[in-house]
């Protein structure tokens, strides 16, 4: 069996650091990004070969193409995200909260993805990580609006790369579910764990068809 090469942005800890262990635990090559240094080393514990990159600062982004020469992944996960403030209904956040949101969930992304397409292989499964909070379709109540409208945005960006893409990769947008990390907090339904092996499941499974939709971890699919 061909061993798996897996790209993974955003790898410090929570979902994106289990991402690097479960693939490594079962064999795959990885590289995997953090802006720390400790998340840097959460990374070499793991056996994968860590970059630092920063998603929010273009002088960190515009570095990632060459750092990845000569690499080939069949998989790439983008993780890297924030919540930022929790504010109820129409409440506007500042200039500063919301560059901090955008810059990380949208604009990193935007950023990172064109660095690293040429180094996937044919066929290659893209993968952003999204949110249900980010749905207009499914949405019921409206905290944390900044957050949702990051979430969004983002998905049109994994649209708009699965579009320019076409054959050449499948690209979704996942939601992880509700999850106990430092972001979902303690009370969250899923552990780290359980999100990422029913996420790591529904990646293996894509088909070319799948490109361009917004899925829950576990496969199924969520209204824009």
């Amino acid at each position: 069996m061909k061993r798996q090469n897996v790209l993974v942005v955003g790898a410090s800890r929570g979902i994106g650091l289990e991402f690097v262990r479960q693939y490594r635990a079962d064999g795959a090559r990885v590289v995997a990004t953090a802006r720390s240094d400790e998340g840097l080393a959460a990374i070499e514990a793991l056996g994968a070969r860590a970059l630092r990159l920063d998603v929010a600062r273009l002088d960190s982004t515009a570095g990632l193409a060459w750092q990845l020469d000569g690499e080939s992944f069949d998989t790439a996960i983008v993780c890297a995200g924030v919540f930022g403030p929790r504010l109820p209904g129409l409440q506007a956040p500042t200039e500063a909260q919301f560059d901090t949101v955008m810059h990380t969930n949208v604009l990193g992304p935007m950023r990172v993805i064109p660095q690293f397409v040429d180094s996937l292989t044919p066929g290659a499964r893209l993968v952003v990580l999204s949110s249900r909070l980010g749905s207009i379709g499914a949405r019921t109540h409206a905290d944390g609006g900044l957050y949702r409208a990051s979430k969004a945005a983002l998905n049109s960006v994994l649209k708009d790369t699965a579009i320019s893409l076409g054959d050449q990769a499948v690209c979704v947008a996942l939601h992880p579910g509700w999850v106990q990390t430092d972001m979902g907090g303690a009370g969250a339904d899923l552990t780290v764990e359980h999100s990422v092996t029913t996420m790591r499941s529904t990646i293996a499974d894509l088909v070319p068809s799948h490109s361009g939709h917004f899925l829950d971890h576990d496969g199924t699919p969520i209204p824009w």
